[in-house]
């Protein structure tokens, strides 16, 4: 027997259409429930967005370009590359990074930020396995199958510090403030279905 205790028990048994033959991967949410889903996430994220970062503070050796970088860092503003960019042939960016996973929510004009990671090695984070990269398959599917449309990519932040230590923290600390949906910190907060 296929045990269904996972993350989809959120949401009531007409809301998803299964069967014991299906996978996980089969399994259809439908549209109303994921655009409740982004719903959630843009209500908190659009404020920030529009409105700029509150308590995300670099490590810098200059405290006054700390507190400008609080007022004017938006990830929005860093080049989007689709998130098939480690395939190309020259590396767009190299070295340390913060990387934003996003997705552009094509009926409302908004983006989301669904995932925020860091790195040494920007050019080859994104090529080996990642959990993330799972959970933007079962995503997209998921979109696919209920006929919406994703605009998925990724943004990297080079201007962060190269000591892993202080770069995990500004991380965290950017995962507070975003609360993106697919880092394990904030899964619960949205009953990501797309994780399990």
């Amino acid at each position: 027997m296929i045990n269904f205790n996972r993350q989809y028990d959120l949401f009531n048994n007409n809301d998803l259409t299964f069967s014991e033959k299906d996978t996980i991967q089969d399994i259809f949410i439908d549209k109303k429930i994921i655009l409740e889903w982004q719903a959630k996430i843009i209500n908190h994220q659009s404020p920030i967005f529009k409105y700029g970062q509150v308590n995300v503070n670099q490590c810098t050796l200059f405290e006054s370009s700390s507190e400008e970088l609080n007022k004017t860092f938006n990830p929005i503003d860093l080049t989007p590359l689709p998130l098939s960019f480690w395939r190309w042939p020259k590396a767009m960016h190299e070295g340390a990074a913060v990387y934003f996973v996003m997705d552009k929510i094509i009926d409302s004009d908004e983006n989301i930020i669904l995932y925020i990671g860091e790195t040494i090695s920007a050019e080859k984070r994104w090529k080996g396995e990642h959990d993330c990269k799972n959970y933007l398959s079962s995503y997209s599917d998921s979109l696919n199958k209920a006929n919406m449309t994703t605009k998925l990519n990724i943004r990297f932040w080079l201007d962060v510090p190269i000591k892993t230590k202080e770069r995990r923290k500004l991380e965290q600390k950017l995962i507070q403030t975003w609360l993106p949906p697919f880092n394990k910190e904030t899964r619960e907060i949205w009953a990501t279905p797309f994780t399990s």
